[in-house]
């Protein structure tokens, strides 16, 4: 088994099909599909199901193909770092973020590991909490800051805090003539903006199953792409949005109203690799547990539940 025959084996797991993993690898389909009979030979199982269309990987097809993708983002990361060490250039952290952490404690964690480590080249990469999984797992990002949980044997969430929901309403409607918390039943029957649009599932399913759970269904939703999108709607008067309490700065032309419920709210999850020990992940978390000792406005504590 060599790194060829496993780029080789990713490729037709993505593409689900030998034709277009040829024409992506630049290759003839009959020597692709032979180096992967070599690699299924040397493993002794079968990895992909050929009769189906689009092909589908068998179990131990699909195991192979998560632990493909971390050798080989490793791999990535293990010449990118060699490079820059011979060139004498700064090592690269990649932080994935979904947008709306940067209302919150992002800008000042990222200033202060700067501060600790001016030797990092310190990118800072915005996607959505689904898109940070396999990103962490291929080695384009260290650590990831997302909203949403997951069950990944290979990733690890933190729950650093749970953040209390606000509802955008529109200036000058009914709602928007009380400061009180609202109890989420009272968003029944309306139109509610949920964003993002796509990859699913996202912060947008987190808001619907809030919705439901508490049988407010809405009356009509619309999906768009980003925060700024939803909530310049809602100043356009075309509905309400949930958004965490820390967003609320984000527009003024906007009214806030927290939501009631106690689990109406958002966690701010630090995702990692499992066993990746690097010291600037532990430098990472050491640093989010003095500025939450620090308490900063930012934290807002009476909207935030903290493990």
């Amino acid at each position: 088994m060599d790194l060829r025959q496993i780029r080789y084996f990713v490729a037709v797991a993505r593409e689900r099909n030998f034709t277009r993993a040829a024409e992506f690898l630049h290759m003839a389909q009959p020597p692709l599909s032979r180096q992967i009979q070599l690699l299924e030979e040397e493993l002794g199982v079968p990895l992909i199901i050929r009769k189906s269309r689009p092909v589908r990987l068998t179990d131990a097809g699909r195991l192979f193909y998560e632990q493909s993708l971390q050798v080989l983002g490793r791999v990535d990361q293990m010449l990118t770092a060699t490079r820059r060490v011979g060139l004498n250039q700064n090592s690269v952290f990649s932080i994935g973020f979904v947008a709306s952490t940067l209302y919150g404690g992002l800008p000042a964690l990222v200033r202060k590991l700067r501060q600790h480590a001016p030797q990092l080249d310190i990118q800072l990469l915005e996607m959505v909490s689904v898109q940070q999984i396999p990103a962490l797992k291929e080695g384009r990002i260290d650590i990831g800051f997302g909203r949403l949980r997951h069950s990944d044997p290979n990733v690890t969430g933190i729950v650093l805090r749970e953040e209390r929901l606000v509802v955008a309403i529109p200036k000058g409607t009914p709602l928007a003539e009380s400061n009180a918390p609202l109890p989420i039943r009272t968003l029944a029957d309306r139109k509610i903006i949920v964003y993002p649009k796509e990859p699913r599932p996202s912060y947008a399913d987190h808001v619907l199953g809030l919705l439901h759970g508490h049988d407010a269904r809405p009356a009509e939703v619309q999906e768009v792409r980003e925060i700024q999108a939803a909530l310049g709607l809602v100043a356009a008067d075309a509905g309400l949005c949930l958004v965490p309490a820390s967003a609320r700065q984000m527009r003024s032309d906007v009214h806030y109203r927290l939501l009631e419920e106690r689990d109406a709210s958002s966690p701010v999850i630090l995702n990692q690799r499992v066993g990746d020990s690097s010291p600037y992940i532990d430098l990472v978390k050491k640093l989010i547990q003095e500025m939450y000792a620090e308490d900063p406005p930012w934290l807002d504590k009476a909207h935030n539940y903290i493990p």
